[in-house]
């Protein structure tokens, strides 16, 4: 398969940015998209055209969430319910333009070409999304009972690999489902509920410090997301963002 690339190229966050073009060939429809990335490279190392494009990737499994990149106006792609890591080539036709960008937000800073500071997301996560209670040694799995669709519901939060592609595809770049998913993921489960308020109040706060911007309810986040994470997160963090401000007055 033959392909033309428009990859959008940028030496630092401080640099102008462009598109360049390359032309690409002998690709294999069950390459992935990365993999077609790492051709490239090779192909502009060994004949001397350019510097290879900088991407993030690690597992290329589609559990790290590090291969964010916008492809032809969709966050990681045509396709549904992938990562980068997860397209294949198959999904294009031969001969196809495909337009590639880092993604775009306040909060992620490009570093280089395709690559961006994700750091927002593990501060938010510093913020709130954990559970600091001293636990001792492993209790059996059945000594606190958890109701199946609280379980059901609490795993498929967790199943946020947090790669962003919520904040790429939202006109605000709201990390809105992000942060649901964390606080859905904790504060559903018994271990999680005695920081419940604190949580939700602490992540919110320091998700609109970083710049993330606020939800709109236009829903793109989940329809991009690759791990298929619900709007019902963002519609409980919403809920608890309310109870923390009755709880804290509460206490005072």
């Amino acid at each position: 398969m033959h392909f033309t690339l428009h990859i959008w190229r940028q030496e630092n966050r401080h640099a102008k940015g462009h598109f360049e073009k390359y032309e690409i060939d002998n690709i294999s429809a069950e390459c992935s998209f990365l993999e077609m990335l790492d051709q490239l490279n090779e192909k502009l190392i060994n004949d001397h055209i350019a510097h290879p494009v900088c991407f993030d990737n690690d597992c290329r499994e589609g559990i790290c969430g590090m291969c964010g990149l916008y492809i032809n106006g969709r966050p990681h792609g045509n396709d549904d319910g992938v990562t980068t890591c997860q397209l294949h080539m198959r999904r294009f036709n031969d001969g196809d333009e495909i337009w590639v960008e880092p993604w775009r937000a306040k909060a992620f800073p490009i570093i280089k070409d395709l690559v961006v500071d994700r750091t927002a997301f593990d501060k938010i996560i510093q913020a709130g999304g954990y559970i600091s209670a001293t636990t001792g040694g492993v209790p059996d799995a059945n000594n606190i009972l958890v109701a199946k669709h609280i379980a059901d519901q609490s795993m498929d939060a967790a199943a946020c690999i947090g790669c962003g592609a919520c904040v790429a595809a939202c006109k605000n770049a709201s990390a809105m489902l992000f942060v649901g998913a964390k606080v859905s993921h904790l504060n559903l489960l018994p271990q999680g509920k005695p920081e419940a308020l604190d949580r939700v109040h602490n992540m919110v706060v320091k998700m609109d410090e970083l710049g993330f911007g606020s939800c709109t309810n236009t829903y793109a986040c989940e329809a991009e997301c690759p791990k298929q994470i619900k709007r019902q997160n963002i519609a409980r963090l919403n809920r608890g963002w309310i109870g923390q401000m009755f709880g804290r007055d509460r206490r005072k």
